[in-house]
């Protein structure tokens, strides 16, 4: 009850801005792997038109999306007549903004704006999808943690969330405009730390520097800080613990460094998902609904650093409004 209480709190902040997913939030090498069609045990990158013709479409939290492979697998294992499942990890912010709100754009390629789920970790976004009639349930499926990202061995000897206030350390940090981590609970932490105008400088902005050639603000930053880290571009990013995992797990130069509890938000951090109500294929999102309350997902996320549900969570409610 804790969790959801501190997360019906953190739902009433404001909600983001966003100019919506286009060609000029991705990089060329990895824009497409946040769009994947699962396919009898293949996997397709980019076909943004199977946003329209799918056997299930799910806009995600994008920080999941190390376990979308393994849970989809497992998934159509247990329901092969869903065939074609299309899975969209990009930050939630973007995506009720960009997509769902109004007709985005991923590559300049239209994408359908009536998805059959869609997940955040602020469930005020869910709470806007109600107010529109577009959503009337959801669930709390899985929570997480935040943690600093910091180069293999720690070479600048970090030793936790402090340490973003040294003057010799570039810093690579999600940005507050469309980045649910930072935008709910990054800035929360810096804030609780003391830390907020030193970090982020009185900035909010998205691939840009927050304090000049001190702390970049990211555009995706799942994807840009790792890379920025392992080339020696910056020491330091907050992330999700999941995210560092899943980094070391790949072997890439990377590690580390726990953020103490309460700063790491670990009682506060839920991710929530709800059935839209304009899709294409409910009776699909009802059975992958039902799916993430089994513990064979749960197991899933587990296994990739995230913190299970309880069952009272994973029961599906009404929206609070």
């Amino acid at each position: 009850m804790e969790h959801f209480k501190t997360f019906v709190a953190a739902s009433s902040i404001a909600l983001l801005t966003s100019s919506g997913a286009s060609a000029q939030d991705q990089d060329e090498e990895n824009g497409n792997k946040d769009y994947r069609t699962f396919t009898a045990g293949d996997i397709a990158y980019g076909q943004i038109g199977d946003s329209y013709t799918a056997d299930l479409v799910m806009y995600l939290a994008g920080n999941q999306f190390m376990v979308i492979e393994d849970l989809i697998s497992d998934f159509q294992g247990k329901n092969p007549d869903i065939a074609t499942i299309y899975v969209e990890t990009i930050p939630p912010g973007q995506i009720i903004n960009g997509q769902l709100l109004q007709q985005g754009q991923i590559n300049g390629e239209d994408t359908a704006q009536n998805p059959d789920l869609y997940a955040s970790v602020n469930l005020g976004h869910l709470t806007t999808l109600a107010t529109e009639n577009r959503m009337t349930d959801y669930k709390v499926y899985t929570h997480n943690k935040l943690e600093l990202m910091v180069a293999k061995g720690n070479p600048k000897e970090i030793k936790g969330a402090e340490d973003l206030g040294r003057d010799d350390l570039v810093q690579s940090h999600p940005n507050p405009q469309t980045e649910g981590i930072m935008r709910f609970y990054g800035l929360a932490m810096l804030k609780d730390l003391g830390l907020y105008d030193k970090v982020t400088g009185g900035q909010d902005c998205k691939g840009c520097w927050a304090v000049a050639d001190k702390v970049w603000f990211t555009d995706r930053h799942h994807r840009e800080t790792p890379q920025r880290i392992e080339d020696g571009l910056a020491d330091v990013g907050i992330v999700w613990t999941t995210e560092v995992k899943e980094a070391v797990d790949a072997g890439r130069d990377i590690e580390g460094v726990a953020i103490a509890a309460p700063f790491n938000k670990q009682d506060e951090v839920s991710y929530a998902i709800g059935q839209i109500t304009d899709g294409r294929n409910p009776e699909n999102a009802a059975t992958f609904l039902e799916y993430l309350a089994s513990d064979a997902a749960q197991d899933i996320y587990v296994s990739y650093g995230f913190v299970p549900a309880s069952a009272e969570e994973l029961t599906l409610k009404p929206i609070p409004k």
